[in-house]
């Protein structure tokens, strides 16, 4: 099975590693120090086939995200559950913002990190046949 890493660097390690663990209910799966001036944390949930990667490299400034089209998008089809996990965004520090693309606002709710990048926690199951309905070409 394939497993994937989404890694972006952050000048706020700490902070932001600490937002996605509370916001996303996730833990911390493994961190590392100095390597070749880089430091990082790692963020997931055990077992899953995902987890994110936050790095910082001294001497260098990550900045901003480029564009308020980058997303992470969080599918969770039970409203309570759905609700309760945009209120610990909330209490974690992401700030609610409306989407660059409108079709997340239709059924989810997007999040703003402290570095700008966006994390869209939808309201939905997801569906490949669904996609394939809305976008035939794929």
């Amino acid at each position: 099975m394939q497993k994937l890493r989404v890694a972006r660097p952050t000048d706020q390690l700490e902070a932001i590693a600490a937002m996605y663990v509370e916001g996303l209910n996730l833990q911390v799966i493994g961190h590392f120090e100095d390597h070749d001036d880089f430091d990082g944390v790692m963020v997931g949930d055990f077992g899953a086939p995902y987890h994110l990667e936050f790095t910082s490299a001294r001497g260098h400034e990550a900045g901003r995200a480029p564009t308020e089209d980058n997303l992470l998008i969080f599918y969770i089809p039970d409203p309570l559950d759905w609700e309760a996990a945009c209120a610990r965004m909330e209490a974690a520090g992401f700030q609610p913002v409306p989407s660059f693309n409108p079709y997340w606002d239709l059924r989810g709710r997007t999040f703003e990190d402290l570095d700008g990048y966006r994390v869209v926690l939808q309201n939905t199951p997801w569906d490949r046949r669904e996609a394939l309905q809305e976008f035939p070409s794929l």
